[in-house]
């Protein structure tokens, strides 16, 4: 059964006070969305999207989803898939129409695939640099794949041998959004509303650069120290990062792809595209990947012998965290959103007393 707004939110609130740990942090704002059952059962607001303009969050205000927007983007990779518009296993360089992937005489294989791409294994550099522009300039994304002015940023290059490794990489998804538009002579923001948004209902959803009329409604990033910073996403480039959102909208997306998995729904997927998605590529370590157990196709796994959950945590500096977990087999799920980039902590104080109070064992601790 669904919560009423205002209705106590489980014994967790004894156990955390999130307007307490909101202040503690320097984390001005709060939305979060929990489903149990195949349901958004609760969907709550806390503080405000800025500390300039001091409005208080509720349920129209827009966050960053920072790198959870990964997961969107390899939805809609999929979906060509599915549509035989790309395959996992092809040489990417035939997709792309003029510029190729820069491989180096080190590298023996000299050719890189779309599942290696989805899965950080292609070799392709984050890159440490990250993503700048010149003021009030818009560089194409061949200029951001270039290194190139007016884009400050590295250029791609390929670190080590595709397949052989796993290596979180930014420039992955972006040259997975130069492939989508090179092949569907569309871009990434038309597609995503079309294939995702639009059929969910999520209208609090899009990839893009805010307009002046967004930008009233956007949180504004707040550093560690609380101090609010311009906004930081890119003008130009989306997938690996420009998502901008709601948890409500999120928790809608989270219980479409659960209820793909179990053959309920093909809105988004098909039941055997979406288990592929959620299949370890490859495994991990996960003393070394923060709990990860696992690598599927754009989202990362945890999975015991009786329990699967699928994440995908998000962060745009200055301060835009995003939290995104989800098991689709139990329909349970909790999603987060703050800006405050120790938002990071409270996210994960709220999701072991929630996996306390509806009994996950896998966070047992």
């Amino acid at each position: 059964m669904k919560l009423k707004d205002g209705q106590p939110l489980f014994s967790f609130r004894k156990t955390i006070s999130i307007e307490k740990q909101l202040n503690q942090l320097n984390v001005p704002g709060l939305s979060f969305s929990i489903l149990k059952n195949f349901e958004i059962i609760y969907t709550k607001y806390f503080g405000v999207k800025d500390l300039i303009s001091k409005k208080k969050v509720d349920n129209h205000t827009l966050f960053e989803a920072g790198s959870t927007s990964k997961l969107a983007t390899a939805v809609v990779t999929l979906k060509l898939v599915e549509k035989g518009k790309l395959k996992l296993d092809k040489n990417v360089d035939n997709y792309l129409k003029d510029w190729k992937i820069p491989f180096s005489e080190k590298i023996n294989k000299k050719e890189i695939t779309l599942k290696q791409l989805l899965t950080h294994t292609s070799g392709i550099n984050r890159p440490d640099s990250m993503f700048n522009v010149e003021e009030g300039k818009k560089p194409t994304i061949l200029q951001v794949l270039k290194g190139e002015p007016p884009a400050i940023n590295d250029p791609v290059k390929v670190e080590f041998t595709p397949g052989t490794n796993h290596k979180y990489s930014n420039f992955a998804y972006i040259i997975i959004e130069k492939i989508i538009e090179d092949v569907s002579e569309t871009t990434l923001p038309d597609l995503a509303k079309e294939l995702i948004f639009t059929p969910l209902k999520m209208e609090d959803s899009f990839f893009g650069y805010p307009t002046n009329e967004i930008k009233q409604r956007i949180i504004l990033p707040h550093n560690e120290k609380g101090e609010p910073k311009r906004i930081g996403l890119h003008p130009t480039v989306f997938g690996h990062g420009g998502l901008i959102t709601t948890t409500n909208d999120l928790a809608k997306f989270m219980l479409e792809l659960m209820n793909s998995y179990r053959g309920s729904s093909d809105k988004l997927l098909s039941q055997s595209m979406i288990k592929e998605m959620m299949s370890p590529t490859i495994k991990l370590d996960p003393s070394k990947y923060f709990g990860f157990t696992g690598q599927g196709l754009g989202v990362f796994l945890m999975e015991t012998d009786k329990e699967l959950f699928f994440v995908h945590p998000g962060t745009n500096h200055p301060g835009a965290v995003c939290m995104f977990i989800g098991n689709p087999t139990s329909g349970e799920g909790f999603i987060a959103m703050s800006n405050g980039i120790q938002g990071e902590i409270l996210h994960l104080q709220m999701l072991f007393a929630i996996a306390k109070e509806f009994n996950w064992p896998i966070f047992r601790i």
